[in-house]
């Protein structure tokens, strides 16, 4: 018993970052194009417009901004997560990004939107590891032994 929170801190780090990785490889066209199954977006086009109905007060190029930040935040967060670097930190902006994200949806779409998708699970989940103080199997872990 007394390695299973090392155990369930890894599966939600890998969770959270294959969680992370796969929007922004849709929202790339890695997914596959826009309009098949399982594609949400497909494109840099789509994705753009799905943002600016998350945040329909801000112009065309502030929108393009938003959706760039996001999708690079999306990005490191799920490197971090996955191969465990700076999960601290990672995990708290990944938390964060999440909970921004899923006001937006409420706000904007409406109150079910974001409870659709597990939003709010993975505020909770980012946040609860941001808060674990030594996190087996991961680069930050080495590290922190070689000290």
């Amino acid at each position: 018993m007394k390695n299973i929170s090392g155990i369930a801190q890894l599966i939600l780090r890998l969770a959270l970052g294959i969680g992370f990785l796969m929007p922004v490889m849709d929202r790339i066209g890695l997914i596959g194009p826009y309009g098949s199954h399982g594609v949400s977006w497909g494109d840099w086009k789509h994705f753009v417009s799905y943002t600016h109905t998350l945040v329909p007060f801000a112009s065309g190029s502030i929108t393009n901004i938003m959706a760039l930040l996001a999708t690079i935040g999306e990005g490191v967060f799920a490197v971090c997560l996955i191969v465990g670097f700076k999960i601290k930190e990672a995990a708290f902006g990944a938390g964060i990004l999440t909970m921004v994200f899923g006001l937006f949806m409420a706000i904007f779409l409406n109150i079910r939107a974001p409870f659709d998708y597990p939003v709010f699970v993975f505020t909770g989940g980012a946040l609860l590891l941001s808060g674990i103080d030594n996190y087996k199997w991961s680069v930050d872990n080495y590290i922190q032994n070689r000290s």
